[in-house]
């Protein structure tokens, strides 16, 4: 049994042509077609947005445990508890305060990167579907894209 990679070994019978042999380059070609190109960009689209909003969900749950430990931190005050646990508390308020700080300039980051995803999808669609219908729509096989490229 051979592999999909190795050479095609001549047949018994010589009325069938030998099978194609598969390249790297044809299968990577097969794989990074306009089609699947279009999907990775939207998918790393929706990506970036669930995970924005994930961030936004993180920042506010931080910002709420954060005062919360500011809250715990007056009522130890008020029930006399020694101030360096006072202090712990505090900080404990101040780290959630960081960290929510921290989660909202990486949703930032996360919406560029969305916003940067689909524009290279938008990009992408603009260049290449008519390339591709034409191409799906001819009974003849079409150059690569870059073929005709003028250099």
């Amino acid at each position: 049994m051979s592999s999909d990679l190795e050479p095609a070994t001549p047949s018994d019978d010589a009325s069938q042509p030998p099978a194609p042999r598969k390249t790297f380059g044809g299968l990577l070609f097969g794989i990074l077609n306009f089609v699947t190109l279009t999907a990775r960009f939207m998918a790393l689209a929706s990506a970036a947005m669930w995970l924005k909003e994930n961030l936004h969900l993180l920042k506010d749950r931080m910002h709420r445990d954060a005062e919360q430990a500011r809250r715990i931190s007056e009522l130890c005050g008020q029930a006399g508890v020694d101030p360096y646990f006072q202090g712990l508390t505090l900080e404990a308020s101040q780290a959630l305060d960081r960290v929510a700080e921290a989660s909202g300039e990486l949703a930032q980051a996360a919406d560029g990167m969305e916003a940067n995803a689909r524009a290279v999808s938008d990009a992408h669609e603009t260049e290449y579907r008519g390339i591709y219908e034409v191409r799906q729509a001819s009974p003849y096989a079409q150059p690569k894209p870059g073929f005709n490229t003028v250099r």
